[in-house]
């Protein structure tokens, strides 16, 4: 024992001294005790301020980012960063390194650059490293604190804090502004547009089953084949029975954006509900999977299907999705009588959308009630396909010319090259 206390007197004033050391060291790296003054560095983190403080998931999740970062995306997409940061160089050629804090919706972020000249303002738009499933997950909104470290030349220099509002990925922004910008943004329909999602392959396989002659080549066999094609779409959305919904209302409190909330191809599917824009995505999701060039027409407070009937883009043909709440066929089948005939109201809704043979054989027990579906989809879809056809024809000036931002054509095979679908 007195060994010991001996051993412990003499060694406890070096491990005093051992941690003194350390604890200088530790505070020589606090941010604004240095060698650097952070009034002359002048670190600055500020939110986008033409996101109003709001953070879009759906933006991040459907650009290229390191595109945009590298200066390789288009000037709208450039304008969309969420947060820059500035500093004045203390000195030339300082090593800027920024590290923002991992949080729910992100990890940890490392940003290096080298500032050439001293007293220079340099500003940055720092990619940053997003956990993206995160994001494909938010369906309500959160705030988000983020927090900035800025060293130069490995010194903390100063700490900076910053709080965003994460919008649910439903949340499509269609225009933005602050103060000197206005910026349109209904491109980003295109990425509710998911031609990847692992239900379509069920889709086109129970569309198949039902049509075994039906080949879904895409522009292979012709004109007549992609007409084929798409009624072959139309008819198993009719037959799954998706109807007329509209939720394009959100909780965004900004009023610098105008928000859409769009709902994604498998909400569509289980819940049977869409609006004009929601159909469109649901259709052009199938066409483009199955090889076709679906477009989306913009109109203000409307959208409309179109899908060139020629690999060529020579000629389109138009699709009115919302027509397909006209007839609901899962309720018309449940109402069936026992004796396989439609009660005379049930009967009443659809007689108009059948010619009058159709009528005469229905009555006449020569047309089963498959036969029945058919022909109701057939005078649906011929209806859906002129439905918007005098407004094209009266707007297609429009939709040609880029400036007109409120008449917009959504080429989706050619927005592919900026804007991906939001994954599933």
């Amino acid at each position: 024992m007195k060994i010991i206390s001996i051993l412990y007197r003499r060694l406890l004033p070096l491990a005093l001294v051992t941690l003194g050391l350390v604890a200088a060291m530790g505070c020589h790296h606090k941010a604004g005790t240095g060698t650097f003054d952070p009034l002359k560095v002048a670190f600055r983190v500020q939110a986008n301020p033409l996101l109003d403080g709001q953070l879009y998931p759906s933006l991040i999740l459907a650009t290229d980012q390191t595109a945009m970062n590298a200066g390789r995306a288009d000037d709208d997409a450039a304008l969309l960063a969420p947060v820059s940061l500035s500093l004045v160089a203390p000195r030339d050629n300082s090593v800027l390194r920024i590290v923002i804090d991992s949080s729910a919706l992100n990890y940890v972020t490392i940003f290096q650059e080298v500032l050439p000249h001293r007293g220079e303002t340099y500003t940055f738009q720092p990619s940053i490293k997003w956990k993206y499933d995160a994001l494909r997950s938010l369906r309500q909104s959160r705030p988000l604190d983020l927090t900035f470290t800025c060293y130069i030349n490995d010194e903390a220099v100063d700490i900076k804090n910053l709080r965003l509002a994460a919008r649910p990925v439903n949340e499509c922004p269609l225009s933005l502004r602050d103060a000197d910008t206005l910026l349109h943004t209904r491109w980003l329909f295109a990425a509710y547009v998911n031609e990847d999602h692992p239900y379509i392959q069920n889709i086109l396989t129970d569309i198949v089953d039902n049509n075994p002659s039906l080949r879904l080549s895409g522009y292979q066999n012709g004109d007549r084949n992609v007409t084929e094609q798409a009624f072959a779409v139309w008819y198993y959305a009719l037959d799954r029975g998706i109807t007329y919904s509209s939720i394009s209302c959100t909780s965004n409190p900004s009023a610098n954006a105008n928000v859409q909330h769009i709902r994604f191809f498998d909400e569509i599917y289980q819940n049977r509900q869409a609006n004009c824009i929601d159909a469109c995505v649901f259709f052009a999701s199938i066409l483009r999977k199955i090889g076709l060039k679906p477009v989306i027409f913009v109109e203000p407070c409307h959208a409309y299907l179109g899908y060139y009937t020629d690999k060529n883009r020579r000629n389109i043909a138009l699709l009115e999705t919302t027509i397909t709440s006209w007839v609901n066929l899962p309720d018309l089948q449940r109402s069936l009588q026992p004796d396989g005939s439609l009660p005379e109201e049930q009967l009443a809704k659809v007689a108009k959308y059948l010619s009058e043979k159709q009528l005469d054989d229905w009555n006449n027990q020569r047309m089963d009630f498959d036969a029945l579906k058919l022909a109701l989809a057939r005078s649906l879809f011929e209806k859906a396909a002129e439905y918007d056809r005098e407004t094209y024809q009266t707007n297609r000036e429009h939709f040609a010319d880029s400036s007109n931002t409120a008449y917009q054509q959504l080429d989706i095979e050619q927005l592919r090259q900026r804007v991906q679908p939001i994954s599933f």
